[in-house]
């Protein structure tokens, strides 16, 4: 139930799609899963338009980032519960760019072991979880609740 009024189905489904950006960020981080178990790769099929349009325009996701925050977050006339589902999911975005950076900093001496492969199935099925989550409440027009996240979010949207 949302607490700032009700929501139209088109709110719904537009606060559920700022969620496909960290989920395309975070498939950097299920190689080795989608190794292990290629019969997982059919989760992808509905991200596969927005797969190919990211690849093929260069800084895709820098430029949907910048756009979500800067149209949709910080943009008043527009209500609480998308604003809020967008910065979520820009936040979401941030941690995997921290992560990447960490990794790829920390990569160079930790190798191909167990507890790399184990690291980055934990971030993708962590992100994978979170956006499902967020994404399953947002249509059925209900805040999601991720602890620490969204306490920074409701910070940020006011």
């Amino acid at each position: 139930m949302t607490w700032r009024g009700s929501t139209t189905v088109q709110d719904r489904i537009f606060a559920a799609l700022p969620y496909i950006l960290p989920l395309i960020s975070g498939l950097e981080f299920g190689g080795y899963l989608f190794s292990q178990f290629p019969q997982l790769t059919i989760i992808l099929i509905p991200l596969t338009p927005f797969i190919f349009i990211y690849s093929k325009i260069p800084f895709a996701g820098m430029v949907v980032f910048f756009l979500l925050f800067l149209l949709v977050v910080r943009n008043d006339r527009i209500i609480h519960f998308i604003r809020f589902n967008a910065m979520q999911a820009l936040l979401l975005d941030i941690l995997l760019v921290l992560f990447s950076l960490a990794m790829s900093i920390l990569g160079r001496g930790l190798g191909e072991n167990l507890v790399t492969q184990t690291l980055f199935n934990v971030i993708f099925l962590g992100t994978f979880g979170a956006c499902g989550y967020a994404i399953v409440q947002s249509l059925l027009g209900r805040y999601a609740e991720i602890p620490t996240l969204s306490e920074a979010v409701y910070a940020q949207v006011r």
